[in-house]
């Protein structure tokens, strides 16, 4: 505190106690703005993401939900990688995807898998390079049968586990052939047992 000269103490950094708080105050206002604006970008975000994945599980999302689940259980069989394309959710209801050579119906999981999901990208394709580096660009994926041979040890071991979890809760539907070889014959008592035991 000094004296002005004036008989008035005044306070180091306040403006000289004229006009309110001086440096202060505009201190305050730029943190006030500073919050507002913060909260105006998390609020439109927090819309955008609802518009984007809100709206999915709405009229059209359930419709599909329920489209779904009416299908009748799938019947064992291998396919190729044209064939596997046909089952993307856009073309067919069904969803399936392949990982680590073995194809999943994972049409139950349509809100992650259907051509809006966040996993969209993997339906009706070889999923494995993708889980496997944690990566959901199309550059992830081959128009060409994969072997995942250029994969290191942690990456194929990713693999493997997506498998599992695969496994655990979608329906096993073949194997996705390479090129040139031929699909297996299934007797109906083969995709009963496995159906049964899944369950």
């Amino acid at each position: 505190m000094a004296d002005d000269g004036d008989g008035r103490l005044r306070t180091e950094g306040n403006g000289g106690g004229r006009g309110g708080g001086g440096a202060g105050e505009s201190l305050l206002g730029g943190g006030m703005l500073l919050v507002v604006g913060l909260l105006v970008v998390g609020l439109l975000a927090a819309y955008r993401l609802y518009l984007r994945w809100g709206t999915r599980s709405g009229p059209g999302g359930a419709a599909r939900q329920s489209q779904a689940a009416a299908l009748p259980r799938m019947k064992r069989r291998d396919f190729s990688l044209e064939q596997l394309r046909e089952f993307d959710g856009t073309r067919n209801p069904r969803i399936l995807l392949a990982v680590n050579g073995k194809v999943f119906d994972v049409t139950k999981g349509s809100k992650f898998y259907g051509p809006e999901g966040p996993y969209g990208i993997f339906a009706g394709r070889d999923a494995s390079r993708g889980l496997a580096t944690f990566c959901l660009d199309k550059d992830a994926l081959r128009d060409e049968y994969d072997d995942l041979s250029d994969l290191n040890a942690v990456q194929m071991e990713s693999v493997r586990e997506w498998e599992m979890q695969f496994k655990e809760k979608y329906d096993y539907v073949g194997r996705l052939l390479k090129p040139g070889e031929e699909p297996s014959e299934y007797t109906d008592e083969e995709d009963t047992k496995d159906h049964t035991k899944q369950e």
